[in-house]
């Protein structure tokens, strides 16, 4: 009798534990589809679509095939601040698109500035890729004012690009085929913008010299990689992180950009994600889920925490760094400066090294003052404008690209 009891003890305590598996199985499993729905991981990347290669296919205007290639471009905050406005039948205009600025860390818009310029670059590489010459004339109507304000900034065309079409020319009374492949087309799908620690390896100096001879007249790219310069250069980016990170307004713009999951990357195709860090596809979307279901894990304090962090394993993991110097500081000389960027990174992706601006020491609010003079009292001449500041190196980790418009939302009727 005590046995039998003693037996149906023990199976009524192994019905009761089945029944908690059974409960605590259910809540993980509604747990996990509620993660799964919140994040939109089954969701189709529409934002990433621009990357694939015969994205500009579909369109039958050459200069909507083109302006497919520019929305690629390295841009500042990845706001791809750009309008277009089709002229004509083989031209069209490119002014800066005022709805997306980031005037707390960009107040004079010089970066954004800048920004025109690495898209206009994209766009003439793909244009000879594709069998058009360009003809890219700043700022036809003068240029804007030196203020941040969007009535300035989007008070003058940038540029008025021109195709036309070279596919094939005659020679000694033969027509032949002109070679329009450009070395650098097949880098613009790639990222261009890598955030993970790099390698110890040094740049050849062949590479050296085949970057800094992108240089123009007015706008020069110096690497550095003797070691007194990598501490130098490596403590002012720090500091200037560290400037940046303690003002409220700015950080409180960053996060506003920030997109938490797949839900609002579709929806916005622009700001920043958590792609890039090196983090595998599993914990980027396991990380979207939980600031999806807590936002205030995005808080303004914890993006600074996060941006801190990030810029010391950068900094302890650069084997160099470049500067982008020019001579004077017009807006025409800042759309130069974004043209002569954009072959950098793309003459450094197809030598096998990738990049990362650091320029917090280079923008130009009150805070920033003293570390804005210092860098370049150390590396500018009298006149000169230190636009960028750029780690450079061979990354331990690839990356996956990031959000870009479709191109036909940055053409105005």
């Amino acid at each position: 009798m005590a046995a039998g009891v003693f037996v149906r003890g023990i199976e009524m305590e192994i019905i009761t534990w089945q029944k908690a598996a059974i409960a605590f199985a259910g809540i993980l499993v509604i747990g996990i589809f509620a993660m799964v729905i919140v994040d939109g991981t089954f969701l189709h990347k529409q934002y990433l679509e621009p990357w694939t290669e015969d994205y500009h296919e579909q369109f039958g205007d050459p200069r909507v095939q083109v302006l497919a290639h520019g929305v690629l471009a390295p841009n500042s905050h990845n706001l791809q601040s750009w309008k277009v406005v089709l002229e004509g039948e083989d031209s069209f205009l490119l002014y800066v698109d005022t709805d997306r600025l980031s005037p707390k860390a960009d107040p004079l818009g010089r970066q954004v500035t800048i920004s025109q310029g690495t898209f206009l670059e994209y766009v003439r590489i793909a244009a000879e890729e594709l069998g058009y010459e360009t003809d890219i004339e700043l700022f036809p109507l003068g240029e804007y004012g030196p203020e941040g304000s969007v009535e300035n900034l989007g008070s003058k065309v940038v540029a008025r690009v021109s195709l036309k079409e070279t596919t094939k020319e005659t020679k000694a009374g033969h027509e032949t085929e002109v070679s329009t492949s450009s070395h650098l087309y097949s880098m613009m799908f790639l990222p261009d913008t890598y955030r993970v620690p790099y390698m110890e390896t040094k740049l050849l100096q062949e590479d050296v010299k085949k970057l800094e001879v992108l240089s123009t007249e007015n706008v020069s790219i110096v690497i550095f990689q003797e070691a007194e310069d990598i501490e130098k250069l490596g403590d002012i980016a720090f500091r200037a992180a560290e400037v940046e990170a303690g003002l409220e307004r700015i950080q409180v713009e960053s996060s506003e950009l920030f997109r938490p999951n797949e839900w609002k990357k579709n929806e916005f195709r622009y700001g920043f994600t958590m792609e890039g860090q090196g983090l595998s596809s599993l914990k980027v979307h396991l990380l979207q889920s939980l600031v999806s279901l807590f936002p205030s894990m995005n808080s303004p304090e914890a993006s600074r925490d996060s941006f801190l962090s990030q810029t010391v394993t950068a900094v302890e993991n650069t084997p160099a760094y470049a500067l982008i110097i020019s001579k004077g500081n017009s807006r025409t000389v800042q759309v130069e400066t974004g043209m002569l960027y954009s072959r950098f990174v793309l003459t450094a992706t197809d030598r096998g090294y990738v990049m990362q601006p650091m320029s917090q020491a280079t923008e130009e609010y009150s805070e920033m003052t003293g570390i804005y003079q210092e860098i370049h009292e150390k590396y500018a001449e009298e006149g000169e404008t230190v636009h960028m500041l750029i780690r450079v190196g061979v990354p331990e980790k690839e990356v996956p690209p990031t959000m870009r418009f479709d191109v036909m939302d940055i053409i105005e009727e």
